[in-house]
């Protein structure tokens, strides 16, 4: 089925769709869904399993005179811009908890495609609210990108302070605007960054009396320098349950970003968009009713979505793995030559087999080429359970080695392994003979040690060695073998 989605109907919302769609990915991400009746529901909406994120967008230029008072102007752009949709959202979520059925069309022709409980969804409601900051730059010198203020607390009133929003803690919702929403969605661009961010933030809104910050980007930048050190948890606030208030200043966004630390890890991040390009093109090919296979990827578990739950700095670890991979894989071989990698994921149970075949051109145009190759992926897979027991699910990633191919495809592959009998574990070691993915008593696993900000120049390296394998060497599946008597036979 082809789905056809908005982009979203202003400027503002077409960059909000945008932002989403890097954070969320676009197989998660649907602007201007609506109603029953006809009517929008929120700008956009982004559902990844449980979590439902419920965006509203606004634009309504503030502009201050000299004639009128900034606090009246200030409180009526208040009220159009941002208490209006503060009500719509929380009426767009009783419409989602009430079960009644969401649409991609006003003519509801086209049901939302994604699944998820509604007995366990969390409700994330969030308001863009754009067209105030060069008022608020003009009304204050200290406001450095003219964002707004926000406080949350349980009195809430009507700020005597212009450019300060109250919002009630017992029914918080979150207030980006121009400036800091392109930072947020720019640097928690993975649905666990973000969530984890909104957990953290909605546990401090809870737990304190108030909570006050000079912009979202402040708040963003105490969170990533504020780390448990037992847990290794970002949060925010403090510690000491005596402490009820807290109050973020100015210029913490700001001064973060011109750490060299945060540039090192902005640059050392590029390379992990190649894990976020692998997803987002099943996700199209999902969306545009092309894609093969029995996985039911809009309402059920599958491999790309175990894919995108990985956190940034994880998804730069994977992407350097698989380059490695792709790079080590032998040159000189013959007609047929596999090789394999082990990645484990960000998270303990979970773990990624990485698998690269090298065929010939005729072996690549019979109709069973791609079906025998994802039957290599599935006895990979299940050597990677049996060699690392500890696995609960083992998601597979098979393509024709990059060196031999001018196009590529993409094979994924998701195995539940929670349940593991003592017959499943034969069938596949009988399978795996011959092939011996994994068979190294030495069980050899990719180790190292990642870190999330990268203070310094060296960046990680794998255990394994990163220079070219010969054919010679002992193979990179731990087999045990030579490369030429295994993988590369």
């Amino acid at each position: 089925m082809n789905i056809s989605k908005s982009q979203g109907f202003t400027r503002t919302e077409r960059l909000l769709a945008a932002f989403s769609e890097r954070t969320f990915l676009n197989l998660w991400t649907y602007p201007n869904v609506f109603k029953d009746d006809g009517h929008e529901l929120c700008d956009l909406l982004a559902v990844f399993e449980n979590h439902v994120f419920i965006f509203f967008d606004r634009e309504n230029k503030l502009s201050l005179s000299p004639d009128k008072e900034p606090l009246v102007l200030w409180q009526r752009w208040k009220r159009n811009v941002i208490d209006r949709q503060v009500r719509t959202a929380h009426g767009a979520e009783r419409y989602i908890r009430s079960r009644r059925p969401i649409f991609l069309d006003s003519k509801n022709e086209v049901p939302f495609p994604l699944s998820f409980d509604l007995d366990k969804i969390v409700v994330h409601k969030i308001i863009v609210a754009h067209g105030a900051k060069e008022a608020c730059q003009r009304f204050s010198g200290d406001n450095v990108y003219g964002s707004l203020g926000i406080r949350y607390c349980t009195n809430v009133e009507e700020s005597p302070v212009p450019f300060v929003v109250d919002i009630d803690k017992n029914s918080p919702v979150h207030i980006f605007d121009s400036h800091n929403l392109p930072v947020v969605l720019g640097e928690l661009d993975t649905v666990y960054d973000l969530t984890e961010y909104l957990d953290a933030k909605l546990a401090a809104i809870s737990a304190l009396d108030h909570l006050l910050y000079c912009g979202e980007e402040d708040l963003l930048a105490h969170y990533l320098l504020n780390v448990d050190r037992r847990t290794g948890q970002h949060f925010i606030g403090t510690a000491d349950p005596k402490i009820n208030y807290v109050m973020i200043g100015e210029g913490e966004w700001l001064d973060f970003s011109r750490t060299e630390m945060y540039r090192r890890t902005k640059r050392e991040n590029e390379v992990s968009y190649l894990w976020d390009d692998l997803i987002q093109r099943t996700c199209k090919n999902a969306l545009n009713g092309t894609l093969m296979g029995n996985s039911d990827v809009f309402r059920g578990q599958s491999a790309i979505l175990e894919m995108a739950k990985e956190p940034r700095f994880f998804r730069r670890a994977l992407a350097e793995q698989i380059l490695r991979s792709i790079e080590n894989f032998p040159e000189n071989l013959g007609r047929l030559a596999r090789s394999v990698s082990f990645m484990p994921s960000f998270y303990k149970t979970k773990g990624y087999v990485f698998f690269q075949l090298k065929a010939d051109q005729a072996t690549r145009m019979k109709p069973d080429y791609r079906e025998k190759r994802q039957a290599m992926l599935e006895i990979a897979c299940a050597a990677a359970k049996n060699n690392f027991p500890h696995l609960t699910s083992v998601i597979g990633i098979a393509i024709d080695a990059p060196k031999y191919v001018e196009e590529n495809s993409e094979d994924f592959l998701l195995l539940p392994c929670r349940i593991w009998t003592r017959e499943t574990r034969a069938h596949y070691e009988a399978q795996n003979e011959g092939l011996d993915f994994f068979r190294s008593p030495s069980r050899r696993e990719w180790r190292t040690k990642i870190t999330e900000f990268v203070r310094h120049d060296s960046v990680h390296q794998p255990a394994t060695s990163p220079r070219k394998l010969g054919r010679n060497d002992p193979c990179s599946c731990g087999s045990g073998k030579k490369f030429k008597k295994c993988c590369g036979g």
